[in-house]
């Protein structure tokens, strides 16, 4: 199962235009609201806050640094 955990770095599935974001935006996730809906905050390169919003967890992709015989 991938569940998604506070502060795992997560991508978009899709183009959030309304929020200046595109499909495969990189962000952290800040906040868990309930089993289906997470806080995501994404910055720019220098660490400088884009926009923070809440997202169905289905609309993002949970990302890994890890090999998957490692990733929890």
């Amino acid at each position: 199962m991938n569940v998604i955990k506070l502060f795992d770095t997560v991508a978009l599935h899709q183009a959030s235009p309304g929020h200046g974001l595109s499909a495969g935006a990189v962000g952290t996730v800040v906040e868990l609201s309930d089993d289906a809906h997470v806080e995501v905050e994404f910055s720019d390169l220098d660490g400088a806050s884009c926009a923070e919003i809440a997202l169905p967890a289905l609309e993002l992709l949970r990302l890994h640094h890890t090999p998957m015989s490692r990733a929890a």
